[in-house]
């Protein structure tokens, strides 16, 4: 299960909407802000605005290295969100422990949050109404789409637990009538549990976390993870390709699905909030 094609019927679906924001005479603009000293976070960032420039979205980036004050992240948040040109405002998460995260989503706005990051758009997913989807559970939601996998009836186990990918997927399958088990690094004999799926999201951020002995035959496995081994160029998901590919009806690779069309999600929010404020003239 490639993220490829269900990437371009995204983007294509995502510049219409552009084009429809400027005709309203609101011109999009995202604002991110990275907090962080890791390459693969930076790269990560530099694909993100390297997709907006190819859809014709203006960008304003602020990276932060990750022992920058808290108060100066607070602030710079605090300014893209003020900012009158700036309609769309991502933040990338984790955030360094000395930050705190609830004060950096207080502080943006949520007309403007394209990955449902401010606490009022965490509180509308949680109570059925969202403003947007968080990018990484729009990306999964997608991509089961494009692939015709059934997801209601299914006995569905989310690996990991984390507000901004675990949860949310867990929400949004748990909405598409799944019948839907998290678990995290608490969990009893995780083997167990995933065993006892039939569709199987792992976002635990654990290089080989599952090998095929953790898996039922004909299950469909979505690997959200993207891991930077110590030494190694690649990336690896959370599962052991080899062992678990033999016995599943379905797998995404890692990289080539979840990574690429997370990202181009992200451009659809962002069409999606720009969207919103030229109604709203």
């Amino acid at each position: 299960m490639g993220g490829a094609d269900p990437a371009a019927a995204v983007r294509d679906d995502t510049r219409a909407r552009l084009d429809g924001c400027r005709e309203a005479g609101v011109d999009p603009r995202l604002a991110t802000l990275l907090v962080s000293d890791d390459a693969g976070a930076r790269a990560f960032m530099d694909r993100k605005h390297d997709l907006c420039a190819e859809v014709g979205i203006d960008t304003r980036r602020i990276d932060l290295p990750a022992d920058a004050p808290a108060e100066r992240v607070y602030r710079a948040v605090g300014g893209v969100g003020a900012d009158p040109t700036v309609t769309a405002v991502f933040v990338q998460v984790p955030l360094p422990s000395h930050v705190d995260e609830a004060a950096v989503r207080a502080r943006v706005p949520p007309e403007r949050d394209v990955d449902c990051f401010a606490h009022a758009n965490v509180g509308r997913l949680v109570a059925g109404d969202p403003r947007v989807r968080p990018v990484p559970a729009l990306a999964v939601d997608r991509l089961l789409s494009a692939y015709g996998v059934a997801v209601a009836g299914r006995d569905a186990v989310v690996v990991g637990r984390t507000t901004a990918i675990g949860a949310p997927i867990a929400r949004l399958l748990c909405r598409r009538d799944a019948t839907v088990t998290v678990c995290h690094s608490r969990t009893r004999d995780l083997g167990a549990k995933t065993r006892a799926a039939d569709l199987l999201v792992t976002a635990a951020g654990t290089p080989g976390l599952i090998d095929g002995s953790m898996v039922s035959e004909r299950v469909v496995v979505v690997d959200v993870s993207a891991n930077r081994v110590e030494g190694e160029t690649a990336v690896v998901g959370d599962v052991d390709a080899a062992s678990v590919g033999g016995k599943a009806a379905a797998m995404t690779p890692v990289p080539g699905s979840v990574g690429p069309l997370t990202v181009t999600c992200l451009l659809h929010n962002v069409a999606t909030v720009s969207a919103d404020a030229a109604q709203s003239r």
